[in-house]
């Protein structure tokens, strides 16, 4: 089995494949853990009950599949042919060829692509409300974004927060009609309409952030916390259209894991799914493994 990227969803199909018998290679990319690697601290992951920075996760989930005989390899997939008979996955060193193949690759949330926004990412910019909102009881944080992630992010944290600043380019809400109209009645959500983030200022951590409005006057709002809530974008890009994806990018793939091509299975952040986060990925990486069996014992 190739199982392509190195996070939770990865390693726990690692760890499940290896324990099966199978031959296993994780092909991690540049790092362990994908996005647990930039989560400063993750408090909702169950059996560590004072919680656990992300990078000492991913690396103990590496070492529990190898453990078990999974091999990791450090390697940038540049393509894949998954319906050759072996599947075979490209990298920028080689070629590979499996029975099976798991895309665990996960999806990247969009950057406002502001000056110092990645070197203060948990140091009060923040992509995950549901990871990350607990750290801002009574205090205020700032959400930028107008669709329906936005604004369950604002909703979830105005529970959390002393108060919510919505920050939003337009003059209208893209999300659905009964977001906007929860998030209308929260009396400690601020909505800041036709603006953008254009600064993020901060000592040693976020300290406020400077908005220009859509009439050039530029204003600076104090905050706790940054959210930014505009998007994610699921990495793949190197399928090549070999899988079917829905309409936002994501691999068509159910509870079951399975993809629309026999013996590929999507697990974690990349596949449809209704919630993102660690423990449901390493959910998905048990069942992706259980239908892979399933798959090399068929006649």
């Amino acid at each position: 089995m190739i199982i392509i990227g190195g996070g939770p969803a990865g390693y726990s199909t690692a760890l499940y494949a290896a324990r099966a018998g199978l031959d296993v290679v994780v092909l991690e990319g540049s790092y362990t853990g994908g996005q647990m690697a930039i989560t400063s601290w993750i408090d909702n992951y169950p059996g560590f009950e004072d919680g656990v920075d992300g990078v000492s996760l991913g690396n103990k989930m590496k070492k529990h599949a190898e453990r078990f005989g999974a091999k990791s390899k450090n390697a940038k997939v540049l393509g894949v042919d998954l319906m050759a008979n072996p599947k075979e996955v490209y990298t920028d060193t080689e070629t590979l060829l499996s029975k099976t193949v798991v895309i665990a690759t996960g999806a990247y949330p969009k950057m406002l692509g502001i000056e110092r926004e990645e070197e203060l990412i948990g140091r009060g910019v923040h992509y995950c409300a549901v990871c990350d909102g607990m750290f801002y009881k009574g205090k205020t944080v700032v959400v930028v974004g107008g669709g329906n992630t936005a604004v369950t992010d604002a909703l979830l944290l105005s529970r959390v927060a002393e108060k919510v600043i919505l920050v939003h380019r337009k003059n209208t809400l893209r999300a659905t009609k009964i977001y906007r109209e929860q998030v209308m009645k929260a009396v400690n959500v601020e909505i800041r309409w036709n603006c953008t983030v254009t600064e993020l200022l901060y000592k040693e951590k976020i300290t406020g952030v400077r908005l220009k409005s859509i009439d050039t006057e530029e204003c600076v709002v104090p905050c706790d916390g940054v959210f930014v809530s505009i998007g994610r974008k699921p990495a793949t890009e190197f399928l090549g259209g070999q899988l079917q994806l829905d309409d936002k990018g994501y691999i068509m793939a159910g509870e079951n894991a399975k993809t629309s091509v026999l013996g590929v299975y999507a697990a974690g952040d990349v596949r449809t799914k209704p919630l993102r986060q660690v423990v449901t990925a390493v959910s998905d990486g048990a069942v992706a493994v259980h239908g892979a069996e399933e798959y090399l014992d068929a006649p």
